[in-house]
């Protein structure tokens, strides 16, 4: 035997095999399915055992017979639309000849709201659309206005009127019949009694929203309702079904003049016009903001109350708005995740991965109008404004500072609460901002990712890179109101300005010596514990300050980079310099607080007042 035929012979073995295994499971899924619908039969027969005894009222005919037609169109259509696959034809409903009591109308609507009961049993899409609200408890009462709208009205009346006598009978029948559609879990029923609802007076019906039930209602009252032929669903009025149509068909009738978007709605479109007016007529009570629609501002009002009525199931984390809850979802079950095709990061919705694709092509859309800045977001544009308007909407209740934006808020309540939430796995130092202990990191691991482009320094911190960069141009941006006198960081100019306040905020708490920065206590403090971390290389000699190792440095290497632009004498120090050009000046900035002799220098004055001192 070849072995063409060998593996001819193996393929059609395995087939066999497997199309026996199927045969197999497909006839145990139909005796199961066989048994549930017996299971469902029996139940729903043991629900509609109760007899129901009819008594003759002294009730006009006419109105008996309105009752009864209205009763009958309902078992007939339902049963025409639910009838089950596996069954036979359907066999028409046997009508007695014989005349039968006519029951009073109290009954009839016993009988008939009873079957209405059943009908909302069964359980409706969960998808809505987003203009138009789900009636999902009524979506199978389309059918029972199906048949009634279709035929004629006068053809209909006689037809009716003839086949009402003596229906009432076989109702148990047609529910038996329609019972294949109904097959609805206790967990469904008990959901639907948790939720909030609206109960209709009438038959104690509930509803999820205030639109369904008045839906509902037109069934009591005989009024027209209108269905949807593509998925079924039910509306009340015509221009309702017609709005919802155009989510099949895709239709967008109205169309902005501005921008020649179109919508299925003309209350989308006055919403979308919005953007171009800037009209926000929806404005908050607590914090004066505005919104173009009323449900943007009750999601808004969540911030004010931190109302989060959405929860994960999975890991109990709560949202304040579903459509939060839904993306988060995505997380748990993997689906529908969004890939940047650049680096791979994933991402629970567009718009943040329209946002991380601007980190790699550089765009910025949005820009400042009055400093020309641009920004990736429009949110972080509207913080950025608050530069110039000098807003600062977010206020500590603690010590009433007000900051710009939610986040410094939060990370300035650490300070009162002495929380340091982020630790250095490495050292073990603990930090109040994340942000700081990514800079952090980079001192263990030595990265500098920020480069100057002109002198090729590198640095840890963009921020220092931007003042760095000054030096080049000579920038100082930052100005004394007093004297006058300009500064390329803002952090200087605040300790200027101590200078002219006299504020000392940073006190020795060995020996109460206070100081106008913390880098100077700091420096201050190794005085009392001897710590000298700068030592020189060449000769071991260790100093407090980085500063004083650089200057004794010019000692071994014997430069002078600071030269006297008057007589051209150069030292190693600037200090020196500054001291040695009060020569050619005659300034005397020291003064004797005893006899008023003024010094060039600060030493000379020290050696001065020990004459006092003595005496």
């Amino acid at each position: 035997m070849s072995e063409g035929d060998s593996l001819r012979e193996l393929v059609t073995e395995r087939l066999t095999a497997a199309a026996e295994d199927i045969f197999k499971l497909v006839k145990t899924t139909i005796v199961e399915y066989k048994e549930e619908l017996e299971r469902q039969r029996k139940r729903l027969d043991i629900f509609l055992s109760p007899k129901i005894y009819l008594h003759r009222t002294d009730v006009p005919q006419q109105l008996v017979c309105k009752e009864e037609e209205v009763v009958l169109s309902k078992q007939l259509c339902y049963q025409d639309r639910n009838s089950s696959p596996d069954q036979e034809e359907a066999e028409p409903p046997r009508m007695k000849e014989e005349p039968e009591e006519p029951c009073s109308i109290q009954e009839g609507e016993q009988l008939e709201l009873k079957e209405e009961t059943d009908w909302f049993m069964t359980p409706a899409h969960e998808e809505r659309d987003h203009s138009e609200p789900e009636l999902h408890e009524q979506q199978l009462l389309s059918d029972s206005t199906h048949v009634s709208e279709d035929q004629d009205p006068a053809g209909s009346k006689d037809k009716d009127s003839e086949s009402s006598r003596n229906s009432e009978p076989n109702i148990p029948d047609k529910i038996h019949q329609s019972s294949h559609n109904t097959d609805v879990s206790e967990n469904q029923c008990n959901s639907l009694r948790d939720q909030p609802s609206f109960n209709c007076d009438g038959c104690d019906e509930s509803f999820k929203n205030k639109l369904a039930l008045q839906t509902h209602q037109c069934v009591h009252s005989g009024k027209k309702t209108h269905s949807c032929k593509y998925c079924g669903k039910i509306y009340k009025s015509k221009g309702l079904l017609t709005s919802h149509v155009r989510s099949h068909t895709g239709e967008k009738p109205f169309t902005c003049t501005t921008c020649s978007k179109s919508f299925t709605q003309q209350k989308h479109l006055r919403v979308h016009i919005r953007t171009h007016t800037g009209e926000k007529p929806y404005t908050c009570t607590t914090c004066g903001k505005s919104f173009t629609q009323n449900p943007t501002l009750k999601d808004h009002m969540r911030i004010h109350t931190g109302e989060k009525p959405f929860a994960c199931t999975t890991c109990s984390k709560s949202f304040s708005h579903q459509t939060s809850l839904r993306k988060h979802m995505r997380i748990h079950t993997g689906e529908n995740l969004l890939t940047c095709t650049t680096c791979g990061k994933c991402f629970t919705n567009q718009k943040p991965l329209r946002v991380h694709i601007r980190s790699h092509t550089g765009e910025k859309p949005y820009t400042c109008t009055t400093c020309g800045k641009s920004f990736t977001q429009n949110q972080n544009l509207e913080v950025h404004m608050r530069i110039h308007t000098g807003e600062k909407p977010f206020i500590c209740t603690t010590c009433s500072k007000s900051f710009t934006t939610q986040q410094h808020l939060n990370d300035h309540m650490h300070i009162h609460t002495g929380e340091k939430p982020f630790t250095c796995t490495t050292c073990g130092k603990s930090f109040i901002h994340q942000q700081k202990l990514k800079i952090h990191i980079r001192s263990h691991t030595g990265e500098k990712p920020y480069t100057c482009t002109r002198c090729g320094k590198s640095f840890t911190q963009n921020q220092i890179l931007k003042v760095h960069m000054r030096t080049h141009t000579g920038e100082k941006p930052y100005t004394c109101t007093t004297c006058g006198k300009s500064f390329s960081e803002h952090q200087k100019l605040k300790v200027h300005m101590r200078i002219h306040t006299g504020e000392k905020p940073f006190t020795c708490p060995t020996c109460g010596k206070s100081f106008t920065q913390q880098h100077d206590l700091k420096i201050h403090m190794r005085i009392h514990t001897g710590e000298k971390p700068y030592t020189c290389t060449t000769c071991g000699k260790s100093f407090t300050q980085h500063q004083q190792l650089k200057f004794h440095m010019h000692t071994h290497t014997g430069e002078k980079p600071f030269t006297c632009t008057t007589c051209g004498k150069s030292f190693s120090q600037h200090q020196y310099l500054k001291a040695h050009i009060r020569t050619h000046t005659g300034e005397k900035p020291y003064s004797c607080s005893t006899c008023g002799q003024r010094f060039s220098r600060q030493r000379s004055l020290k050696n001065h007042n020990k004459i006092h001192t003595h005496d």
